[in-house]
């Protein structure tokens, strides 16, 4: 008797606890919402450009390597400098030495020399100067070169008019699928922002010496692109 009076008791309490813990657990259930995402985008000319490139010499000995690419590469420098470019314009992005290798089969790794890298990063605002600046480096001697992107020198416009694009696009979607629910926007309880940069990455393949009067590069566009997630409550 006294077990069945201690079971019914438990399951009171299991029953009151629960039903007091249902307004809590249900709080997202009192409303109804809906949760979108929104995209703009903003297309700009790039008006700035960067340049990769530099010099890789070879040579018996690390400190030969690194007194021919010293040599090298001071000319590249001079070229460059040239063209107008100022020493802001210009900076350091690798310099290295590493020993080089033959692995013969069967047979110990053989130290066959050593390899010396400079590059430097090249800012350009004149995107007219592109090719030439190219054609000059190659001409002094560069033989190593990654890529050409292009940006802008402030994205703060571009991201506004994106952003702008965005929360319409926002409001536009959640307006249509409420509509077609049959509810209305009551309001916006939450909003959040991520942004992010997509523009054109031409490669320019350098080689010893340059093919053409001037290296043609085209500069495409540049694309801020905006997205947004939107929480909206809904009524009838």
């Amino acid at each position: 008797m006294k077990a069945a009076l201690w079971i019914g008791a438990l399951v009171a309490a299991c029953v009151a606890g629960s039903a007091a813990a249902d307004p809590a657990s249900d709080a997202r259930f009192a409303a109804t919402t809906l949760d979108l995402t929104g995209h703009g985008e903003a297309h700009l000319l790039p008006d700035m450009a960067s340049i990769d490139l530099g010099v890789t010499t070879n040579a018996p000995t690390a400190a030969e390597a690194m007194a021919r690419n010293a040599a090298a590469m001071t000319k590249v420098i001079a070229a460059l400098r040239a063209k107008g470019l100022a020493e802001r314009d210009i900076a350091t992005s690798t310099l290295g030495l590493s020993p080089q290798y033959a692995y013969p089969q069967g047979q110990a790794a053989e130290l066959t020399g050593y390899e010396a890298t400079n590059r430097v990063t090249i800012t350009l605002t004149d995107l007219t100067l592109v090719g030439p600046v190219v054609d000059a480096a190659v001409g002094a001697g560069a033989n190593d070169a990654g890529q050409i992107s292009f940006g802008l020198k402030s994205r703060a416009s571009a991201e506004n008019f994106a952003r702008l694009a965005a929360v319409k696009a926002l409001d536009d979607k959640a307006a249509t699928l409420a509509d077609a629910a049959g509810y209305h926007i009551r309001r916006m309880v939450n909003l959040t922002e991520t942004a992010s940069q997509e523009g054109p990455r031409p490669r320019v393949m350098m080689a010893m010496k340059a093919q053409a009067p001037t290296t043609p590069v085209e500069t495409g566009e540049v694309v801020v692109s905006v997205d947004v997630t939107g929480e909206f409550e809904l009524g009838h």
